[in-house]
């Protein structure tokens, strides 16, 4: 999809004229900062602020501090798609600024690993403080003191809010951990996810697509450049990782069978039934020999002996099957999915890296219906809804296939100036300092107990 495509329809002069720098700019990404570094004096402080000078803050669109509140509002807000000139034009901008935050010197890092809760009198806040305005999260000036509460607090969630972290104020491992990047190493982040939403941008345009975004946990269903659904996802955990993938969506499957696949039944599915060998009943699946073989009885089967070669698993449909209800056919050299899912609350996390490479869609059913629209006799809403009261599977062809794309953009930024990190779950960028982006001391986040359905495709 070239620029022209885009529903602004703004030349590169226009974008200029409107203080968004041209793509050019990161070809020379690299020499610019070199030489604007080198030219640091001692008085570093005040050349900070003097080479910034004409950039305002990125983040003044975002929320005051507001509660912390159970339900997450992790997903974007306007209906932008990330394949689009506005988005190329946003993160040319975010590039530039972080140039000039990295080429005047950065921001400090927060020594040790301690909590920081709001109320705590901490020697550490005052370097907080600088940390934040040199990103732009908090003014300059105002209160220098070592309580930390008050508007150093509401800068620290507003942070939270743009790298995908739980806002709760407190500055725990991972937010210590994101505080922690460097502006050199966020400046290399925002230049090789402006190469990837390029390259996405650059293949050929369709009318109606559907576009996931890994470790942003999200899914844009877009139709003429508008974005008309969002959804969080579920992707997969490190070892299982979501690929890329550039496939077409060719059917809906509703109540399907799930035709465990060889590395869970030989990893995950055979160690449990060790130890649990009621399992497979209780969860109805079926053993068999082989693909197309009969039925064999797992009270007969030695599971320390078990060969995935020589036994398949196929687990009934119903609202047990760890496909749910629904499984988004895409054929794809990588075997890998959307899908229903029986675990709901799963979604209620941030980081929502759980599956075995397959991707599960909160409230698939509107994503289904929106995929069938143009169907014969999907065309009025309410048709999947009457598929799944019958309870009698049904296989949907598409006339219309429809491209789905599995991306990797961990960095970006909204046309209004928000700039948007999240953390580096399968480490293909090499500058984020952890992958795991869950506080294992706040039970929100705390990773959910392993079971075969949280290991499911």
């Amino acid at each position: 999809m070239s620029g022209g495509n885009s529903k602004s329809g703004r030349t590169s002069g226009q974008s200029a004229a409107n203080g968004v720098v041209s793509r050019r700019t990161l070809t020379a990404g690299l020499a610019s900062l070199v030489a604007l570094g080198s030219g640091r004096t001692a008085s570093a402080e005040q050349n900070f602020w003097q080479g910034l000078q004409g950039f305002g803050s990125p983040f003044e669109t975002v929320k005051e501090r507001r509660p912390v509140v159970d339900t997450l509002e992790d997903l974007r807000a306007n209906r932008i798609p990330y394949r689009s000139t506005e988005m190329l034009d946003a993160i040319d901008a975010a590039y530039v600024r972080y140039q000039r935050i990295a080429s005047a010197g950065g921001w400090p890092a927060l020594p040790g690993n301690r909590m920081i809760r709001p109320g705590d009198d901490d020697q550490r806040v005052p370097i907080l403080r600088t940390r934040l305005e040199r990103e732009g999260y908090l003014k300059r000036g105002g209160y220098d003191g070592f309580t930390y509460e008050g508007e150093v607090e509401a800068a620290v969630q507003r942070f939270q809010e743009t790298h995908g972290l739980r806002p709760t104020g407190r500055v725990d491992r991972m937010t210590l951990a994101e505080l922690n990047i460097t502006a050199e190493a966020r400046l290399k982040q925002l230049r090789i996810n402006a190469q990837r939403l390029q390259e996405l941008s650059h293949q050929r345009s369709e009318d109606r697509y559907i576009l996931v975004n890994v470790p942003a946990f999200q899914l844009e269903a877009v139709e003429r450049q508008d974005v008309q659904l969002r959804h969080r996802v579920i992707v997969g955990r490190v070892g299982r990782e979501t690929p890329n993938v550039r496939a077409t969506v060719r059917a809906l499957n509703f109540f399907p069978f799930w035709r465990v696949p060889d590395s869970i039944a030989a990893l995950d599915l055979a160690p449990r039934l060790r130890k649990e060998p009621e399992y497979l009943e209780k969860e109805k699946i079926r053993v068999y020999a082989g693909f197309g073989g009969n039925e064999v009885d797992p009270r007969n089967i030695d599971w320390a002996t078990f060969d995935p070669n020589r036994l398949k698993f196929k687990q009934d449909p119903g609202p047990q099957n760890a496909l749910g209800l629904v499984r988004i056919d895409m054929i794809n050299e990588h075997g890998v999915y959307m899908h229903d899912t029986p675990l709901k609350d799963l979604f209620k996390q941030r980081a929502r890296d759980f599956s075995a490479g397959c991707v599960r869609v909160q409230d698939v059913f509107q994503l289904a219906e929106w995929i069938a629209r143009y169907e014969a006799g999907w065309e009025q809403p309410g048709r999947v809804e009457a598929v799944l009261q019958s309870g009698t599977a049904v296989d949907l062809t598409l006339t219309r296939p429809l491209p789905v794309y599995f991306t990797y953009i961990t960095a970006w930024a909204e046309p209004n100036g928000r700039i948007e990190f999240r953390p580096d779950i399968y480490n293909r960028d090499g500058v984020n300092a952890g992958a795991d982006s869950r506080d294992p001391a706040d039970p929100a986040e705390a990773p959910p107990p392993i079971s075969i359905k949280a290991l499911s495709p």
